[in-house]
């Protein structure tokens, strides 16, 4: 057991773990934690938070086996990034920022490490029924179990996916949010938070 945040002392956990267990050839990076994040009070100790264990936690973790990776030739490193990374989330700055900072990293290691044989999926699933979701004051359209949701991680694993979201209908609509004129996808945005919070 290790804190992701911690370097120093997780790169000595994952080496003694694989003195013991053998080489690691697949790595499901999925520390994270969720905390509501409103500009107003601005809470700049838990958006720091966030970016530490959602986005550096994986950084550190990747950087502890990928050596060996490439070393072999072959691996798969897997990211569990957030349909929250899409686009900035009004009560979720800090959580959206560091999915979506863990999402441009992912992306550049995929091309990087594909000429030394080792494949980096992202995936980036909605709303999941979890203790973490159980304690946010947010609106949750399309929230899943989790034994559904880890169905479908795996599915995606297994077939080396590079990128993966879900569940669809939330995805589409993030995705236009994101390629619609900055105006018009704030103003649509404004006004579904405003439904969800009126239900």
């Amino acid at each position: 057991m290790a804190d992701v945040t911690d370097r120093g002392a997780l790169y000595q956990v994952i080496a003694k773990l694989e003195e013991r267990l053998g080489r690691i050839d697949l790595l499901i990076a999925n520390a994270g934690i969720g905390l509501k994040t409103d500009a107003i009070p601005f809470p700049a100790e838990d958006m720091e938070q966030l970016i530490r264990v959602n986005l550096l936690g994986v950084i550190n973790s990747i950087g502890a086996i990928l050596p060996g990776m490439v070393q072999r030739g072959r691996g798969h490193l897997v990211g569990i990034s957030s349909l929250a990374s899409f686009r900035g989330l009004p009560g979720m700055a800090g959580y959206c920022a560091s999915k979506a900072g863990l999402n441009a990293f992912l992306d550049a290691l995929r091309i990087e490490l594909r000429p030394h044989g080792i494949a980096v999926t992202t995936i980036c699933p909605g709303w999941i029924r979890t203790p973490m979701t159980a304690s946010l004051d947010v609106p949750m359209p399309h929230i899943l179990d989790a034994t559904d949701a880890a169905q479908r991680i795996v599915h995606a694993i297994r077939r080396r996916r590079p990128f993966y979201a879900f569940p669809a209908p939330a995805a589409r609509r993030l995705r236009l949010l994101r390629v619609l004129p900055t105006a018009l996808s704030d103003w649509l945005l404004y006004r579904v938070v405003r439904s969800l919070a009126d239900q």
